[in-house]
């Protein structure tokens, strides 16, 4: 696999090995030692989500105040925009974001470490998003900061309109009013 750090290095994306030819293709999504050894995090992962959405669904940018998780996330259906925002006060990067494209073509993964923000846009027509959490959904703990906060001003794909969003999403704190980690 190959390991790129991003302009926040905590953040990583990772280019899995992948084998193909005319008959498809395999590669290992995951294995905990090559990714140790690659990353240097070690973690225990206690949970997998799988989700769906159609094109201009904007997910994000959630987070748990308490049990933060850590997100290892990938696409294998369609592509999305992912978005990682350092909510950690001690950081030299807090306040930053990045981003990476994750595709079913490209195999890429991004690991958004614990006491990060994150979020994603789908900009295929569906999209199948995976991640393994290195702590369990706490809806009690979830945060959620405002996707489009002028203060962070992300530049998310323009899609030609309004992304759509959930209730709890449009709802979501801006910045001035955000719970942060130390």
């Amino acid at each position: 696999m190959k390991v790129t750090r991003t302009a926040i290095p905590d953040v990583m994306l990772i280019e899995p090995r992948v084998f193909g030819d005319a008959r498809g293709f395999f590669y290992e999504s995951f294995n905990e030692r090559a990714f140790a050894e690659a990353t240097g995090v070690q973690t225990t992962f206690v949970q997998d989500n799988h989700s769906k959405s159609v094109q201009g669904v904007l997910r994000g940018l959630h987070y748990q105040i308490q049990q933060p998780q850590g997100k290892l996330v990938r696409v294998v259906v369609g592509e999305v925009f992912d978005v990682a925002v350092d909510l950690r006060r001690s950081s030299p990067t807090f306040g930053k974001w990045v981003s990476a494209v994750l595709s079913a073509e490209n195999k890429a993964q991004f690991w958004v470490p614990p006491g990060f923000g994150h979020g994603f846009v789908v900009t295929s027509p569906t999209a199948e998003f995976l991640y393994k959490t290195t702590e369990y959904y706490a809806p009690q703990h979830e945060q959620s900061i405002a996707w489009n906060d002028p203060f962070l001003a992300i530049t998310w794909p323009d899609l030609g309109a309004p992304p759509q969003v959930s209730a709890k999403d449009a709802a979501g704190s801006h910045w001035a009013n955000a719970q942060f980690f130390d």
